[in-house]
């Protein structure tokens, strides 16, 4: 009898065994970044269902059902794209090309304006009057939209408060009512509670500009009691960058949350010192425990609308009104005269470019006034025979009805190296996620949607050296997912999502350029996303697994 126990035991073990070297994917022969900046480990990583189940030596790999030899490549988690513009590319198509090839696992929305929470009447707006148009309401209900559609890498959003102050106040310049307050705070509170990371601003554009700093806290907090982020453009990068700056921490200290800069940088020549003050204030109120990190873009060149050269009063009440006062010969004069004079009332992004040489036009709908994408504003003006740079992009403004997409040169090369190597930096690239074809192929942009995670890997670790690949792969994936409090994300751990990327040290590297931004980056070969390969030998797979990756507000609303 006791023999036939120790047999069955011994034939338990056995089976125990060999079940748990059952494995979907083995990665073999790979040199393991962990996530946590540790140095790296020579290691296999067995993969079963959407999950790390062994990092380690794997013994037996006959059972698997794809080995991947790794070839002393790097193997990291997926990387964390802090700041994407990607939701609406990603809804017309959802493999993420220029993401994925970077090592994207997860594009993070919400600066400022976010998919939800819609009103009866942006919702009108966005699909018309009939309501059997309509495809979501909040932004729980958008993101589930977007995974339930196909997409290769996983997507999360803070709410954003200048969705909710239009949802409520409208685009007018006035304080919300009471009432409007609380209702934008239970707004936040279910968004939230749906899997915001947090409270996204833009507030050195309107309608976003109209807040004050009181109604920011107050919906901050809600935040806090979820313990969610608090994320922020700014509301100013220039003139007024380090006030800007201590009313982010304030807005983090009187809510009680984490509090983040999106895109840091000092923009203008006259501003670039300010960044010694800035970081010296950070790293004051990080060392008395007040969370405060940042995030940037590896460029020296912003991108945003031709909008941003106009005093912020001008687009109240929205884009018609603004453009009725464009056309108004006296309005029109009054507001040519305030862009051409400094302040520091307002973000002037034609004086920070240092006026029109420093602007490039890369936005226009108008089939007529295509011949002028790509030229900065200076060689624009002249084009068209005309002797004021100001003038020539209020005409453009109205004659394209648009707020004109445009490329602006604001930044010191050198800040962008001392930001890379704060401690407290993760990287957004501040743009979409696109395919190399078809009508993108048309439209100039910022070669930051296409290699922002590989610049900093290859240029500025690899080349230059300014950090180790360690310290980049933690600022990419370990620190912006503690940052966020992700779940079971960010790190190469056993029982944590298989978000997983095989990339070549030695070779990758971005291509794209601000001539020629539609090229992809090189370097990256294998790519997993929630355990299914996304990218094969560089080559897409066509494979669409992402989700909605949830806040930690979504995991506190289910105890």
């Amino acid at each position: 009898m006791l023999k036939q126990l120790l047999f069955l035991v011994f034939v338990t073990l056995i089976f125990a065994s060999c079940k748990a070297e059952q494995y979907d994917v083995i990665i073999t022969n790979g040199i393991v970044y962990d996530g946590t900046g540790s140095f790296p480990t020579e290691a296999d990583i067995g993969i079963r269902g959407d999950k790390i189940v062994k990092i380690g030596t794997i013994q037996n790999r006959s059972g698997a059902s794809e080995v991947i030899n790794a070839g002393g490549k790097a193997v990291s988690p997926g990387f964390i794209n802090m700041l994407s513009w990607g939701a609406g590319s990603l809804m017309n198509d959802g493999r993420s090309m220029s993401g994925i090839k970077q090592g994207v696992t997860l594009e993070l929305f919400g600066e400022g304006s976010s998919l939800g929470p819609l009103s009866d009447q942006m919702q009108k707006e966005r699909w018309g009057d009939d309501p059997s148009n309509y495809q979501w309401k909040t932004l729980g209900e958008a993101l589930d939209f977007m995974e339930s559609g196909g997409i290769s890498t996983n997507v999360g959003s803070f709410v954003g408060a200048t969705t909710l102050r239009i949802h409520q106040v409208g685009r007018t310049d006035r304080e919300p009512t009471e009432d409007e307050l609380e209702n934008m705070r239970s707004l936040t509170d279910e968004a939230m509670r749906e899997g915001a990371m947090g409270l996204g601003t833009s507030l050195i554009y309107a309608p976003a500009f109209y807040a004050e700093t009181d109604e920011l806290i107050e919906m901050a907090k809600v935040v806090g009691e979820y313990d969610g982020m608090y994320i922020s453009h700014l509301r100013s990068e220039g003139n007024r960058f380090v006030e800007s700056v201590e009313e982010l921490i304030t807005i983090g200290q009187e809510a009680g949350v984490h509090a983040e800069i999106h895109h840091l940088k000092a923009a203008g020549q006259q501003n670039w010192h300010k960044l010694d003050e800035v970081i010296d204030r950070v790293e004051e109120v990080r060392s008395e425990g007040q969370p405060v990190t940042a995030n940037m873009y590896t460029y020296d060149a912003a991108a945003t609308s031709l909008a941003a050269i106009f005093p912020p009063w001008t687009q109240d009440g929205g884009h018609s009104a603004w453009i009725e006062r464009l056309k108004d010969p006296e309005t029109r004069e009054k507001i040519i005269e305030e862009i051409k004079t400094p302040s520091d009332e307002w973000e002037n992004f034609y004086l920070m470019a240092g006026g029109g040489e420093g602007i490039i036009v890369v936005g226009l709908r108008s089939e007529e006034l295509q011949k002028y994408v790509g030229m900065t504003l200076s060689e624009i003006t002249a084009e068209r025979g005309d002797d004021d740079e100001v003038r020539t992009a209020v005409d453009l403004t109205v004659e394209d009805n648009n707020r004109i997409g445009a490329i602006y040169y604001l930044m010191s090369e050198e800040n962008v190296k001392r930001q890379i190597k704060l401690p407290w930096m993760s990287f957004g690239s501040d743009g979409g996620t696109f395919a190399a074809e078809g009508d993108i192929l048309n439209r100039q942009m910022h070669p930051r949607a296409w290699g922002n995670f590989a610049r900093l890997l290859g240029k500025y670790v690899r080349d230059e050296k300014l950090i180790s690949l360690e310290e980049a792969i933690y600022k990419l994936t370990g620190l912006p997912a503690t940052n966020l409090k992700l779940n079971q994300r960010g790190f190469l751990k056993e029982g944590y999502y298989a978000d997983i990327v095989i990339f070549d040290p030695d070779q990758i590297e971005d291509h794209a350029t601000f001539e020629n931004p539609h090229q992809y980056a090189t370097g990256v070969e294998h790519v997993f996303v929630n355990g299914v390969q996304v990218l094969k030998s560089s080559e897409h797979t066509g494979e669409m697994p992402g989700r909605f990756v949830k806040g930690p507000g979504y995991y506190a609303a289910q105890n």
